[in-house]
């Protein structure tokens, strides 16, 4: 477990100071994103893997000041750079695994996830796992903001079929993992997918 940990850590640790400079425009994407979990005022929210927190400020305008906003990530140099951007204002950050969160069963009505399943050194334990903190009927938004094409054209590889954000892997595996895919977009202009809590 803890070479998984230092892996992604080694990842996002030196790119944590100019992540958001390298995305610039991403922000009404995820704030687009962010709207389709339907959330409500009051609700409770978890941005896992939040990186620098740029999904905050839009889940914060749809919970209100009532709701409940996380964000866990597993890279101290990235929570710093959301507290930095001044992102903490919008919400809670902790310092977690999302395989092993600090939370109650169904303790939230959302998950919100930006990129992180392809960083998964488990995806079947970290779906697990956020199954187990969303109420049966929760949602789930696996988020990013180009579509796989795009991005694979973008790191100069060839898209592939065995891809897990792939729907025909994506669905599969979220089904055993006590979730159910309702809705799946892979544009060149973003790639989201939700799903509903099963239960």
């Amino acid at each position: 477990m803890a070479d998984d940990h230092t892996h992604v850590q080694d990842f996002f640790t030196p790119r944590a100071a100019d992540w958001d400079s390298r995305f610039p425009d991403d922000g009404p994407a995820y704030a687009a994103a962010a709207r389709e979990l339907g959330l409500r005022p009051g609700g409770a929210v978890l941005d896992a893997g939040c990186g620098t927190g740029r999904a905050l400020p839009a889940l914060r305008a749809a919970v209100g000041p009532g709701g409940t906003v996380l964000g866990a990530d597993l890279t101290p140099a990235m929570l710093d750079a959301a507290l930095r951007a001044e992102r903490g204002a919008s919400g809670s950050l902790l310092l977690a695994d999302v395989a092993r969160l600090p939370l109650r069963d169904g303790a939230l009505d959302a998950v919100f996830a930006a990129g992180l399943v392809s960083h998964l050194p488990h995806p079947a334990r970290g779906l697990s796992e956020l199954a187990r903190v969303v109420r049966p009927g929760g949602r789930l938004a696996l988020f990013h903001p180009i579509g796989r094409a795009a991005l694979a054209a973008r790191h100069g590889r060839a898209l592939s079929d065995d891809d897990l954000r792939a729907e025909p892997r994506l669905a599969p595996l979220l089904a055993d993992t006590g979730w159910r895919l309702v809705a799946y977009t892979d544009e060149d202009s973003r790639y989201l997918a939700l799903a509903v809590r099963t239960g």
